[in-house]
């Protein structure tokens, strides 16, 4: 049966206005609509029954009852095959309604903005749109259903295909696709709500669409999919797919950096930073601070730059084997000497990302998830001058470096140890089962990479538990500390640094990182 009556009611009008002009000009497919979708349709020249007059009942409380009537929903619902069905929508003058375009209320946008109240989120929660898809839906066999404009197309091509009817396997994916939509829209909903209101927090929703395969997970022998909307987030200009471990690394380098303002390169190896280096000049001098630290570690690793990458920066790397280079762009020189390492991935970090990253961390747990606030914000920075614990304090140039250092170990895994200067890290200690042992492996590090460790500033990621791991980097040559306090035995490593005319601020806060 060919469709005659379409209902047309979206907030997302892309696209709308030459949907419906297909489906009047070339179907002769009557259009019902309500509110401003009605009026644009209206300023396009077509005809439009008001949802109003189709059911003879007005749009009640600012518009929140409107499509809510049995002459929509019985038209939408009643089985086209069943005789009893019928008679039963004839008896009630009930007309069937063989196509829905609807989209929804913008709740996710809504809520995504700043300062967002309770009140505007509430009053953008959709009740009719996502009732008449789900009755659509439900009765795909005979009704067409369409919540996304990127489907008006293949919407049309079918009717023309199908003399102004639509396959039942097209009916069938659309009203897929809807149940998948209502589900996110439903779980958006509810986990906004319960983190206004903790005491509804006792159910955490999540529905999300494959954005890919990957190349596999850990190993090759474990299969990995990706998804929600990475895409949006990052885009991969050339390399081979992705793999699990290429997502963690290029989520754990991205986030790196934003921690930096001023031009920064960093190089990362299994999620840890081996090097991070700044220059207010050159990109490619950056990149030298960073590398120095560690020349080994970057071998099949990943750099990120929070500037476009250079050319000159693009030949140096083209020197070495590298996974993945992220960068918010690509110059174009850059791109052409990199573009012949066909297996480098290059990833370009879109501005997506900096609303992403403010979305809660999510990790498996036996028998289901755990649900985290992301650690966004570098803490305890703001005023250190008044955070000094020792005798000395420090100087302007140790503050410098604390500062760099701070936002260093905050991407390191625990225990973390990072000695670094007011531009570059000197020599960094990651995972060690005691933070003595992680400042051992900073030490042995920068050693390796010929770096003096005299004057520097080492930062711990959590608070020194006994004065061994601080002695040892006395011992290397820093000369001030930046950690979080809180140990019983701080006067212990308080009186270490003070023995050794070390200056030293406790922030105040930690940041752990498994």
């Amino acid at each position: 049966m060919a469709i005659t009556r379409a209902l047309l009611s979206v907030s997302d009008k892309t696209g709308l206005v030459e949907f419906a002009q297909a489906l009047h000009e070339e179907f002769a497919v009557e259009l019902l609509s309500t509110g401003g979708t009605a009026a644009a349709l209206r300023e396009a020249g077509l005809p439009v029954l008001d949802v109003a007059e189709y059911t003879g009942a007005p749009e009640l409380f600012e518009g929140r009852v409107k499509t809510l009537h049995p002459k929509v929903h019985g038209g939408l619902l009643f089985r086209r095959d069943s005789a009893e069905h019928l008679q039963q929508a004839k008896e009630n003058g009930i007309e069937p309604i063989d196509l829905v375009v609807v989209n929804l209320y913008p709740f996710e946008e809504t809520v995504a903005k700043e300062g967002v109240t309770l009140e505007e989120a509430i009053e953008n929660i959709d009740i009719g749109g996502p009732s008449m898809l789900r009755s659509a839906a439900k009765n795909a066999s005979a009704v067409t259903v369409v919540s996304d404009p990127r489907d008006y197309e293949r919407v049309l091509e079918d009717l023309r295909a199908h003399d102004g009817d639509t396959s039942l396997r097209l009916r069938e994916e659309l009203a897929t696709a809807v149940f998948r939509r209502t589900a996110d829209y439903d779980a958006a909903i509810a986990n906004f709500l319960g983190k206004c209101d903790q005491g509804t927090a006792g159910c955490f929703s999540v529905s999300l669409p494959l954005d890919r395969d990957l190349r596999y997970g850990d190993n090759p022998h474990q299969k990995a999919r990706l998804y929600g909307d990475f895409s949006s987030c990052f885009s991969q200009l050339q390399g081979k797919e992705l793999s699990y471990t290429n997502v963690l690394d290029i989520e754990a380098a991205t986030d790196l950096i934003l921690d930096f303002r001023r031009p920064t390169v960093a190089i990362l190896k299994h999620t840890n930073p081996c090097g991070v280096g700044q220059d207010d000049e050159d990109l490619r001098a950056a990149w030298q601070k960073a590398f120095e630290t560690d020349r080994q570690a970057p071998f099949g690793g990943v750099i990120v730059t929070n500037r476009p990458l250079t050319e000159d920066l693009a030949r140096v790397i083209a020197e070495i084997f590298t996974d993945v280079i992220i960068a918010p762009d690509f110059e174009p020189e850059a791109r052409a000497v990199l573009q012949k390492k066909k297996n480098l991935r290059l990833m370009k970090m879109n501005e997506a990302y900096q609303q992403a990253k403010k979305e809660p961390l999510i990790r498996s747990a036996p028998g289901g998830l755990m649900v985290m606030d992301r650690d966004h914000t570098v803490m305890g920075l703001d005023k250190l001058e008044e955070k000094v614990v020792t005798e000395r304090p420090p100087t302007e140039k140790e503050l410098e470096a604390m500062r760099f250092g701070w936002r260093v170990v905050k991407h390191v895994k625990s225990n973390a140890i990072v000695f670094a200067s007011g531009d570059r890290t000197l020599g960094i200690g990651a995972g060690q089962m005691s933070r003595v042992d992680a400042s051992r492996i900073a030490v042995r590090k920068a050693e390796e990479a010929g770096l003096s460790l005299k004057g520097s500033v080492i930062a711990s990621d959590a608070m020194f538990p006994f004065a061994d791991g601080l002695s040892a980097a006395i011992e290397a040559g820093a000369t001030a500390c930046i950690q979080p306090g809180g140990s019983v035995r701080d006067e212990e490593v308080i009186a270490a640094a003070n023995g050794a005319g070390l200056s030293m601020v406790f922030t105040g806060h930690r940041h752990f990182r498994h």
